[in-house]
């Protein structure tokens, strides 16, 4: 018998007591589906991963504790959205804000565990937006929590902050014309330090990582590298959002999970007429300068990133990597039809997977659900496309109903280093 359908054979008398369907791609893979509850999944695990664990090192369980510090456009959400998936295939707790915060704790002030609702207490994960506090978090989190969190390049996050903020940030709101040109040709003339949501418009990275971001490493370099230094003391993980697929590599290997764990669809991705299609050499330039701190911060930990990746093995991370795209779409086609494609807001029927909008001049994209669906594996999709808020305020009803009744499962410790944390913005107000 040829080696794949002997563990195809090995895992369906393991998997005796559920429902399975086998879908034949091709002649030389295979994806399994497991209909469980409502839990749709697909099984790379059954097949030799390209980045195969050092030798001698045993087998290790998943590690179900861990802490993401979710932030600002940087492709957080969809970070979110898969640890908020595997959260409830192992019925773990996850931390979820107090409802007068909405759906993150009560940013931009200084997270604290008073923020995370008693409901969801004590927490296994913890995803959504706050401001990092390495204190609060350690006195919520158990101990042995893996805290990770993800970067992204400062000129291109700045141009999403400036574009999707644009309503609610007094400095950019005073820009005429809404013009990110004109704001990073003389910031400080728009620019008030301290005033609401002034974060979003300098530093942003810094803030949400507990810094001070009226520091300039030009007037004290010394500043950065502490930073730095606190970032890694607490962080296992920073990934990358440019390199999101080897990040999620490197979060597998890192967690002990499966491929199909960091399975996703991309969340809160802005329509192509609500951002710049390419931002010039020179506003690039201007925006890293004004942003001097996060250039600092995502130099330091994009070059930490490639390290990691080459010692792993950069070949067998980007296969691994192109495993996890080519799955990845094909669970896409299975949920979201032959040709998914993300959707204006207006566009997708399913009220549950209706993205917010921050305001009238940007539109928030998703996915919705061909008609006719029902069942487990429509359950399942609708999980992998539902947005932060619906996703937020559903677990909160789910782990509210729960309550205290059932004992906790004991979180899986495997010693990994320590990491910092802080809290993130409310959702933002009317203007």
């Amino acid at each position: 018998m040829p080696p794949i359908l002997q563990r195809l054979q090995q895992a369906t008398k393991m998997m005796s007591r559920r429902k399975i369907l086998l879908l034949v791609l091709g002649c030389s893979t295979v994806s399994l589906l497991i209909h469980q509850g409502a839990q749709l999944s697909w099984y790379p695990k059954l097949f030799p991963l390209s980045c195969p664990p050092l030798r001698n090192s045993p087998p290790r369980p998943k590690h179900m504790t861990v802490a993401f510090l979710k932030t600002h456009k940087t492709a957080g959400t969809t970070v979110q959205n898969i640890l908020f998936r595997f959260a409830e295939r192992h019925n773990l707790t996850v931390a979820l804000p107090h409802p007068s915060c909405e759906h993150q704790f009560c940013y931009p002030r200084n997270f604290s565990a008073h923020f995370v609702h008693p409901a969801t207490r004590p927490p296994h994960v913890l995803a959504s937006h706050l401001r990092f506090d390495r204190a609060e978090l350690e006195r919520l989190m158990p101990p042995g929590t893996v805290y990770v969190t993800i970067l992204r390049e400062p000129a291109a996050m700045f141009e999403s902050l400036f574009s999707y903020y644009n309503q609610y940030c007094p400095a950019f709101r005073r820009v005429p014309n809404a013009s990110l040109e004109a704001f990073l040709r003389t910031p400080e003339a728009y620019y008030r330090a301290g005033e609401h949501f002034a974060m979003f418009a300098h530093n942003t990275l810094a803030y949400d990582l507990g810094g001070d971001n009226e520091r300039s490493p030009r007037d004290d370099a010394a500043y950065l590298a502490g930073l730095i230094r606190q970032v890694e003391e607490v962080f296992s993980l920073v990934m990358i959002a440019e390199y999101f697929d080897e990040s999620l590599v490197l979060l597998r290997r890192l967690l002990a999970w499966d491929l199909d764990d960091v399975l996703y669809a991309k969340l809160n991705a802005r329509a192509a007429s609500s951002r710049l299609a390419a931002i010039p050499a020179a506003l690039a330039r201007a925006a890293r300068t004004w942003n001097a701190l996060d250039a600092g911060l995502y130099d330091h930990f994009n070059a930490t990133f490639w390290r990691r990746v080459a010692r792993a093995g950069r070949a067998c991370v980007e296969r691994e990597a192109r495993e996890l795209r080519d799955a990845r779409q094909r669970l896409l086609r299975r949920c979201f039809g032959d040709e998914p494609v993300l959707r204006p807001a207006a566009q997708i029927r399913t009220k549950q997977l209706q993205p917010w909008q921050p305001s009238r001049k940007v539109d928030i994209m998703g996915y919705d659900l061909p008609g006719g669906g029902a069942g487990p594996a429509t359950e399942a999709c609708l999980k992998l496309a539902m947005p932060e808020v619906q996703y937020s305020n559903y677990l909160l009803r789910k782990q509210k109903r729960r309550g205290g009744a059932r004992a906790r499962p004991e979180p899986v410790l495997d010693n990994p280093p320590p990491r910092p944390i802080r809290v993130l913005p409310r959702g933002p107000q009317g203007p």
